[in-house]
């Protein structure tokens, strides 16, 4: 049986999604607590990765639990969450057809990204939400959110990783980028097919700094647009991690 997880989790706990020596890992929690349920070691896959800090609400990751077993995912669900840390819980157990895969079957992710513009940062806001406490022209940043939209090459916006290739490729298609209004602040909502390595942090922190008045918005086209020669220079403006939530994995 292939079971299909949702997993929601605070990001300031793990050592980001994808598994790691260090064990610490939101796949290395969740493989830990599968394989003690199991009796045996099993392979979880996972929709994708999330940096340390970034948090998400409905990450999605699939694993085919072992033919001796006949637990439905009904029972998986609290099975898995008994063993869990509480920063780390799965919202919801399905079956699926083998042919489902949570990474290569998605066709889409949406992200959020918290902004708090209060004079103080609440205490219960900290490490979930970026604290802008200056004022900023929202339509300027509504503006420079929209330039994103549509596919573009994004090679500005991906952080070097080390496993570059020059065939990589780095167009991507971004059906929405936008700003809703919060008692707080702002919520910036990014849906595309796919992202790179730190793409949503770097568009959004490029965009504040075009609301800031700390660059010019032709200086952000050129980045989203550099042309068919390479373009080696990272946007250089990083939001932090404290605001990104993964809210969904859209599938067909």
């Amino acid at each position: 049986m292939r079971i299909k997880i949702t997993i929601a989790y605070d990001g300031r706990a793990f050592a980001g999604s994808q598994s790691q020596p260090c064990g610490s890992t939101v796949q290395d929690h969740l493989e830990r607590a599968i394989e003690a349920t199991a009796k045996m070691p099993v392979r979880l896959h996972m929709a994708g990765r999330t940096d340390a800090g970034v948090h998400a609400s409905a990450q999605v990751a699939h694993f085919d639990a072992p033919d001796h077993l006949t637990m439905n995912p009904y029972n998986w669900l609290p099975a898995l969450n008994a063993k869990l840390p509480p920063t780390l819980r799965v919202m919801d157990c399905e079956e699926v057809s083998n042919d489902f895969h949570a990474r290569f079957s998605a066709i889409g992710k949406t992200y959020e990204y918290r902004i708090c513009t209060l004079p103080v940062l609440p205490p219960l806001l900290a490490g979930l939400a970026w604290h802008i406490p200056k004022l900023f022209d929202v339509d300027v940043l509504r503006d420079a959110m929209r330039c994103y939209e549509g596919r573009h090459n994004f090679v500005c916006f991906s952080a070097v990783r080390g496993n570059e290739t020059p065939q990589m490729d780095y167009h991507r298609t971004i059906l929405e980028a936008s700003v809703s209004t919060r008692d707080d602040g702002y919520r910036l909502t990014f849906t595309g097919e796919g992202f790179l390595y730190r793409m949503v942090r770097l568009m959004t922190g490029a965009a504040v700094m075009v609301a800031q008045g700390k660059m010019a918005r032709q200086q952000l086209v050129d980045y989203i647009n550099p042309g068919d020669v390479p373009y080696s220079v990272t946007c250089p403006h990083c939001a932090p991690a404290d605001g990104l939530t993964l809210r969904q994995v859209l599938y067909a």
